[in-house]
């Protein structure tokens, strides 16, 4: 595979969030009288754009508007977002494809501010030509700034590669003309990722393994 740039997904592929979400989630349920949601469930549900999840867990908007209780849920998640660790590997896997010469960027549904806020704390500025977030944190979709990026990059889409969690960054991948990657430890669950036909693994070693031997 002759790669020259990697688009990284933040949450769930490099950020190790998933159980931030389940525990933020879970305190809206309790609020508004719903069962609780447990990891199983929450890997198989977890869906773009993110109102159509919220709906699966129950919540009525004719009642409490997604807006109320999407920024509900931020604040709950904000409260602890600097306790969620990165991946196992992932300063390994961002070093390696460094040393190599193969330019990388970051393209997250999370809004610019706190994708900022976190690459300092987590000291990774240096390893991104680009950090995309969206403008609001209501996570719909990161389409369109995925088509604004692949624009702005000095590459053919079919030489850039992207890695994410979820079947959210099949769809992106797919508009954007770009080969996909998946990482199965964030917010989509195993079998889910391997129904997309694209190559799946368990880890960030295993990807770096695989890739090595390309």
């Amino acid at each position: 595979m002759e790669i020259k740039h990697i688009i990284w997904d933040w949450n769930g592929t490099l950020l190790n969030d998933n159980w931030l979400s389940i525990k933020a989630i879970n305190i809206l349920l309790k609020k508004y009288n719903l069962l609780a949601i447990k990891k199983e469930k929450y890997l198989e549900i977890f869906t773009f754009p993110v109102i159509d999840y919220y709906k699966k867990l129950g919540f009525a908007f004719d009642k409490t508007p997604f807006s109320i209780v999407g920024t509900e849920f931020i604040v709950e998640y904000t409260n602890r977002m600097f306790e969620a660790d990165l991946q196992d590997g992932a300063f390994e896997v961002l070093n390696y494809f460094n040393e190599i010469g193969i330019s990388q960027s970051l393209l997250s549904a999370a809004k610019q501010k706190m994708l900022d806020d976190l690459m300092k704390f987590h000291k990774l500025e240096k390893y991104f030509l680009k950090v995309s977030g969206l403008t609001d944190h209501y996570a719909n979709s990161k389409i369109d700034a995925g088509k604004s990026w692949i624009k702005e990059l000095k590459h053919d889409p079919q030489d850039v590669l992207l890695i994410g969690d979820t079947l959210h960054d099949v769809e992106v991948a797919d508009e954007i003309g770009t080969e996909c990657v998946l990482i199965a430890q964030g917010h989509n669950a195993y079998d889910r990722l391997k129904s997309s036909g694209k190559k799946v693994f368990h880890n960030l070693h295993e990807f770096k393994r695989w890739y090595i031997k390309q």
